[in-house]
């Protein structure tokens, strides 16, 4: 059978696709299925994308949605149930939005089934069923449309190398940079993340959902693009590089002779250690993306379940500096719960902290968070929430004490500090709309 992935584009044409279709598509292809990847550009109207997928007559059609994702990936389905060219062809969706939010997916025209947490077992089952002609309402973490009754939750692929390596064509790399991720599951309580759910998810089947991949196995993965020549810079794309520092200091042992090329990681600074950067450093990190997210340290303890102090964000700020690794943070405006005087505090640490780059969002609450329970029960959210996009931009919250204008404001400062502080460090004008994490692989893979 031909699967197709469908990449749905959202306020910006990403450098990255999803990942999750190049882990899929890798375990399709290692069955003997055809897999191939259709983009749906920010350009590209409803029926280019129609004719796209049309052109590639799949057997089946996934796609992989966040929140950010769904309102336009709904769309476009729509549009392919209305044309004749692809009114038959099968859809599945999965991915943080269709395991979350599973009742509202099968609700919308032209979904069959959804995914409900990791898809690689499930998705091969549902193929070799449709392929048999067998019936797919009893699938492990596969729902399927008109059955009322959730299916059952398989156990979590483990070990983790037992998959094969990323389909690549699927993730649309460019320019040697490429995308790692060696872990799943995450043990932090962040409350505004939907990482630590799929823990809830697979609480039923038992064992541990966080599991990590042998170093070697993910050496052994970018050895193979080295000599294809097809490697110059790696971001790992785990939420935290750094947990396991047994498992760190052996990946620093072997990155630097077997792979050798620079490379950038998500950390918290709960997880690190001055002589632990270091070590890094000596290894070929050149960038190190922290979530700060709030600048009060009430707000990150009570209502973020991050108990960690502003200092311990200097001190390691400063260590990261000195080991002579760039810096890039992300920050989080307009919590339930949040005082306009934290949301200035937050622009004041952003300011002290001065980091080459950063991000900084407007808090929207994700399907199957504890703050969107939070706001939902709180009654913060606005009926229609469904139907608006997930920007992060502008608050849809109704927040008592704290007003969409007080947010647009401290927006406004966070914007006019990443361009001042852009100019400072590199000379140049920060280029309109760009994304931290987008300047980041422009100055890896430019230099």
């Amino acid at each position: 059978m031909k699967i197709v992935f469908l990449e749905v584009d959202t306020e910006r044409s990403w450098a990255l696709a999803s990942v999750g279709p190049g882990f899929l598509g890798a375990v399709l292809r290692r069955a003997g299925h055809e897999v191939a990847l259709v983009r749906a550009p920010l350009d590209a109207s409803d029926d280019e994308v129609v004719a796209a997928v049309a052109a590639q007559a799949p057997g089946l059609l996934g796609l992989s949605l966040t929140t950010r994702q769904w309102l336009r990936g709904r769309r476009l389905v729509a549009a392919l149930r209305r044309d004749p060219a692809t009114v038959h062809v099968p859809v599945i969706a999965g991915g943080l939005h269709p395991t979350f939010s599973p009742e509202e997916v099968l609700a919308s025209d032209g979904f069959d089934w959804v995914c409900l947490g990791e898809g690689e077992g499930a998705l091969l089952d549902l193929v070799t069923a449709l392929e048999a002609g067998q019936p797919t309402d009893r699938i492990a973490n596969i729902w399927k449309r008109g059955i009322s009754v959730r299916p059952p939750t398989r156990p979590p692929v483990e070990p983790l190398e037992q998959l094969p390596f990323l389909a690549r064509d699927l993730l649309d790399e460019a320019r040697g940079v490429v995308h790692m991720a060696t872990q799943r599951g995450c043990p932090f309580p962040c409350t505004y993340c939907a990482a630590r759910m799929y823990n809830e998810l697979y609480e039923q089947v038992g064992g541990e959902y966080g599991r990590r991949r042998p170093v070697e196995d993910v050496v052994s993965e970018l050895q193979g693009l080295r000599a294809k020549g097809d490697l110059s810079y790696v971001i790992f794309l785990d939420d935290t590089f750094t947990i396991h520092h047994p498992w760190v200091r052996r990946f620093c042992e072997l990155y630097p002779a077997q792979v050798g090329v620079p490379f950038s990681l998500h950390a918290r600074v709960e997880t690190v250690s001055e002589p632990l950067l270091h070590q890094l450093r000596a290894a070929g990190c050149d960038q190190v993306t922290y979530g700060v997210e709030s600048g009060s340290e009430r707000v990150r303890r009570e209502i973020m379940k991050r108990p960690v102090t502003n200092q311990r964000f200097r001190d390691v700020f400063r260590w990261t500096r000195e080991a002579g690794i760039r810096l890039t943070a992300n920050f989080m405006l307009g919590l339930p719960g949040e005082t306009k005087a934290e949301l200035q505090q937050t622009l004041q640490l952003a300011e002290e902290l001065e980091v080459a780059d950063f991000g900084y969002f407007v808090f929207y609450p994700y399907p199957g968070t504890a703050l969107f329970r939070l706001c939902r029960d709180q009654g913060y959210l606005p009926a229609d929430y469904p139907e608006r996009p997930a920007n992060h931009r502008a608050s849809i919250l109704q927040l008592p004490g704290l007003s969409n204008e007080d947010i647009a404001a401290v927006y406004d400062g966070f914007t006019a500090l990443r361009r001042r502080l852009f100019r400072a460090r590199y000379g140049v004008e920060l280029p309109e709309d760009s994304p931290a994490t987008e300047h980041v692989e422009l100055l890896a893979a430019t230099g």
